[in-house]
């Protein structure tokens, strides 16, 4: 499975970077209209994943998941073939569909095949596994890109081949997860659950500023108002992923026996700090101002390292198992109303100035950060920390 993550992940860290550059400057499209079309990409995605989670509990995490992976094979194939913005739009419905089925569905499926005190490490490496091919794609997207149209009609048809690889090595190579006793309620506990809501809210914020605006808003500015080429947006993208790939497993170690809000709370204040680097970068020199991208780059990822330890693990301890599909699919619709909100907004608000666009970002970092650590006194004392796993037999008889 994480093979299969790496492959998914090396096709969409190729071409995210670079679609809105690609339909508003290789299309012609406003940049608004751009923005709203991947927007539609993440925003579907809102209304698609609460339906995914009934799917995930009733016929099971895999075969949503390779549902989800065609529909954006489709999605990603259409709008390397849009020339007009309706078409766009189509295009983007399916890929918006696809995208609410997959998240919640990996997820779930990570969840239900690793046990409960190694999901910590089976999340970390899965991270690995993502971050090595976003950063490869994003690093050879950048290369591609440089060809102009065609190398960026190449990336969409390249992530759309990926997709479809990924449902090939799930559909071969991973095997069903275990079935579960359903459970009444369904998203009626899902909502009654407080403290899960809040984690949600929390979470918007988060990947709005780190997964969104670093991977639509930034680049746009670095290309449009600090001249930077397609080539350094990617190796922007490569060193964020690299620094996820180096660092996830070394935190995770770290975080375990630590309290999992705490760890969420620091990921966000690192966010908020990179974004005020980021909104600095415009009154330094270019090549001062490229270092500073870099570094910001570095901490986000560094960042990121600490959200995804702690967030992912702790959904799956709060949820019963035969809900476990509705409770990652509504985590996984915060993870989509963020991501939608940064493309969607963020390009608008960029239009009017990049401080305009990226100390809000850091602001709303920052209250999410606060909100962890209030989020902290709510948790049960028996899922509030990342679990220190047993030592092996043989490493204790060593001892």
């Amino acid at each position: 499975m994480q093979a299969g993550i790496f492959l998914n992940a090396l096709g969409w860290g190729a071409v995210l970077p670079f679609e809105v550059i690609y339909l508003h400057s290789g299309r012609g499209f406003s940049l608004g209209v751009a923005g709203a079309v991947i927007g539609v990409v993440t925003g579907l995605a809102v209304l698609a994943s609460p339906a995914a989670g009934p799917v995930i509990d009733r016929v099971g995490a895999r075969a949503t998941a390779v549902g989800g992976g065609v529909a954006l094979a489709a999605g990603y194939a259409g709008l390397a073939a849009a020339h007009r913005p309706w078409q766009a739009f189509a295009a983007a419905v399916a890929a918006g569909v696809g995208n609410g089925a997959l998240q919640p569905s990996q997820s779930a499926l990570l969840a239900a095949l690793a046990p409960p005190q190694l999901r910590h490490r089976v999340i970390a490496v899965s991270r690995v596994a993502t971050n090595v091919g976003f950063g490869l794609g994003g690093g050879l997207g950048g290369l591609v890109a440089a060809f102009g149209l065609a190398g960026l009609v190449a990336l969409f048809l390249g992530n759309a081949v990926s997709y479809l690889l990924y449902v090939a090595v799930l559909a071969i190579a991973v095997a069903a997860e275990p079935r579960v006793e359903p459970m009444p309620g369904g998203y009626r506990r899902v909502l009654r659950d407080g403290a899960f809501i809040w984690l949600a809210g929390i979470n918007v914020a988060v990947i709005a500023v780190g997964w969104g605006f670093f991977s639509w808003v930034v680049p746009q500015y670095a290309h449009a108002n600090l001249g930077l080429s397609t080539t350094l947006i990617g190796l922007l993208l490569l060193t964020d992923a690299f620094t996820v790939a180096i660092a996830q497993i070394p935190v995770s170690r770290v975080l375990e026996g630590r309290r999992r809000t705490t760890a969420i709370a620091i990921g966000a204040a690192i966010f908020a700090g990179s974004f005020l680097l980021i909104a600095a970068v415009g009154r330094i020199a270019a090549g001062a101002g490229y270092g500073a991208l870099l570094i910001a780059a570095i901490a986000i990822g560094i960042g990121e390292c600490f959200h995804t330890t702690a967030l992912m693990p702790l959904v799956a301890d709060m949820a019963p198992a035969a809900l476990r599909g509705r409770y990652m699919a509504a985590m996984g619709l915060s993870w989509w109303i963020g991501l939608a909100l940064a493309p969607t907004i963020g390009t608008r608000l960029l239009a009017v100035s990049p401080a305009a666009a990226l100390l809000p970002a850091a602001g709303l970092a920052a209250a999410a950060g606060l909100g962890a650590v209030a989020l902290g006194r709510r948790l049960p004392a028996a899922i509030s920390r990342t679990p220190r796993p047993a030592k092996p037999a043989r490493e204790l008889s060593r001892q």
